[in-house]
């Protein structure tokens, strides 16, 4: 029998193994004199954390003193200059520019810290590295629990970096804090002496910095999922409850982190209660070819340009009309060198007539959509949205293309696959059905983006030729065949599926080769199927699930699972 969804996949650890708790982390730590630097981002509750450190080291009979690197932050308002944001909202209450300052931008100065006579000067907050030491540690915390946490207002304060006194600004995560704490990451992540995971901040999991990078190493050349999870809004839908057996605390299932590449990441452990959840970013980072391949790493550097998630509406409601930036303005306004292509592949839809919404109708006026926006916003007038854009049934198997710019929104009754381009932040939005949150405020809608992106020159027909394809087989063998579903020259990436038939007379497995360039699968129908490389490995992918075939893997064949037919859905740089 094939097994369900895995919503917690997990790796060994290669060359050692993940503690658990501070004494055993402290117990890897000098007596002394010397100077360790405890580094992560500003979400975790660094007193916490510098607290009961302290107390398992005085277990030890080691004396320790603590410096809070944070005390030296600038004043906010200097903050503000250096990474090129205003405290007048009114400039652009909803963007930001992506922040490439150093972390030295945060602080009027660093301190000039010299060894303790004896026991340990621990040296703690976002940039430690950055200040004289002799060991290094990383705390972390994955990005979802800070960003679900500042939306709730449920974090302590000094969530964003440079104000710790504070309470957490969204925009400043996303757009500032982020892309610095990721960049510093990235450049200290070779000499880290341990990462620790604050998930369980009485009993965080760690790893030493030889067994995380080595296992980081050899998953970069191995077929390899994320940690999948699921958010909730107010248009969230039931089918992943039922499906996949998550268990949202807000009552339903909506965005599904299958694979965002900033934000994934990678268990590593013996179980839940020995495992450390590793930034898949790292991979990119620290084996770039291996893992992405060579062509792609020229074009992207360390960035994975393809993202898997799924939006789930299925008794639900419909997501907001929105549309993506056009690549110069994605440059020019946002500081993404790739701009958010994407594509929709329903996976499955109920209801009695679920829909996507997708293009302009065929001399749309553009003047009066405007109007009927600001009407939407300002008086709560309901917007005619299919005057200006189009309305398609939605079709199981179907994939819909979405070039930045295109008007869409998925309506209620889907649960789509979207595979698109890494870039995740940026939804100009124009319409939300005059649909309130929880708090009973309704979502912010940045429409002058919006229209100052909307590509007028493809319209009525043209829609659905050009971005609801009919299927064109690739390759085949003997019980199974290799789609292109979706490829435009504008975009950078296309998607093929693979149909397999286990019934079908002298079937074989699929068989495929990543050449050089990484490859994401997602089985979209059937029960699964087991990936098989050249050099012996398995790895197993059920329904529902989105795995990465690293481009060092090469040659590897998808063996069906059960008796029905599969599906599997792939996407790869072309």
């Amino acid at each position: 029998m094939t097994r369900s969804y895995e919503r917690n996949p997990r790796y060994a650890a290669v060359g050692g193994t993940v503690a658990r708790g501070w004494h055993a982390a402290a117990e890897t730590l000098p007596t002394g004199p010397a100077i360790l630097a405890l580094d992560g981002p500003a979400a975790l509750d660094w007193a916490d954390a510098a607290a009961s450190l302290l107390t398992a080291l005085a277990d030890r009979g080691i004396p320790a003193q603590l410096l809070d690197l944070r005390t030296y932050e600038a004043g906010w308002g200097t903050v503000l200059d250096r990474t090129g944001d205003s405290a007048d909202r009114d400039a652009d209450p909803h963007y930001l520019r992506l922040a490439q300052n150093p972390l030295t931008d945060l602080y009027r100065g660093l301190p000039q810290v010299e060894r303790p006579t004896e026991g340990l000067l621990i040296t703690y907050g976002p940039g430690a590295a950055l200040v004289e030491h002799d060991v290094l540690w990383y705390a972390d915390l994955p990005k979802r629990l800070a960003e679900s946490a500042v939306a709730a207002g449920e974090l302590p304060l000094g969530v964003n970096l440079g104000r710790h006194h504070e309470a957490g600004d969204l925009r400043r995560l996303f757009y500032a804090d982020w892309p610095m704490l990721d960049a510093h990451r990235d450049a200290i992540a070779r000499r880290i002496d341990r990462w620790l995971d604050l998930q369980r901040p009485m009993a965080p999991a760690s790893i030493d910095g030889q067994t995380m990078r080595a296992t980081l190493a050899a998953l970069a050349k191995t077929p390899v999922r994320s940690r999948p999870y699921f958010n909730s809004t107010p248009w969230g839908g039931q089918w992943a409850v039922r499906e996949l057996g998550f268990d949202p605390q807000k009552g339903n299932t909506a965005l599904g982190y299958e694979l965002i590449a900033p934000e994934a990441g990678v268990l590593v452990g013996d179980g839940p209660e020995a495992e450390v959840e590793l930034p898949f970013q790292l991979l990119c980072v620290l084996h770039p070819v291996e893992f992405l391949g060579t062509a792609v790493h020229e074009e992207y550097g360390t960035s994975f340009p393809i993202r898997y998630d799924y939006l789930d509406t299925v008794e639900g409601g419909s997501l907001s009309l929105h549309l993506h930036p056009r690549a110069e303005y994605m440059r020019n306004h946002f500081g993404w060198q790739y701009t958010q292509h994407e594509t929709y592949y329903v996976t499955a839809n109920s209801g009695d007539d679920p829909r996507v919404y997708l293009g302009l109708q065929q001399d749309a006026d553009v003047d009066l959509m405007h109007k009927q926006v600001v009407a939407a916003i300002e008086s709560g007038v309901e917007m005619d949205v299919e005057r200006f854009v189009q309305s398609h049934p939605s079709e199981e198997g179907r994939l819909y293309m979405i070039p930045a710019g295109t008007p869409h929104a998925s309506g209620a009754g889907n649960l789509v696959l979207e595979i698109s381009a890494t870039p995740y932040l940026y939804s100009l939005r124009f319409y939300d059905w005059l649909r309130k949150d929880a708090r009973g405020n309704s979502r912010p809608l940045p429409y002058d983006h919006g229209f100052a992106n909307l590509d007028t020159r493809r319209q009525g027909e043209e829609v659905a030729r050009d971005l609801i394809q009919d299927p064109r087989t690739l390759r085949e063998g003997p019980g199974w065949r290799e789609e292109v579903i979706g490829t435009l020259p504008e975009m950078f990436y296309e998607v093929r599926r693979y149909v397999i038939d286990p019934e079908a007379g002298g079937a074989q497995p699929a068989e495929d080769d990543t050449e050089g360039t990484f490859h994401l699968l997602n089985v979209s129908a059937g029960d699964g199927v087991v990936i098989e490389t050249a050099d012996g490995r398995t790895h197993e992918l059920v329904f529902g699930e989105t795995l990465t075939v690293p481009a060092a893997v090469g040659a590897y064949r998808l063996r069906p699972l059960g008796e029905q037919t599969v599906h599997v859905v792939k996407s790869l740089v072309s």
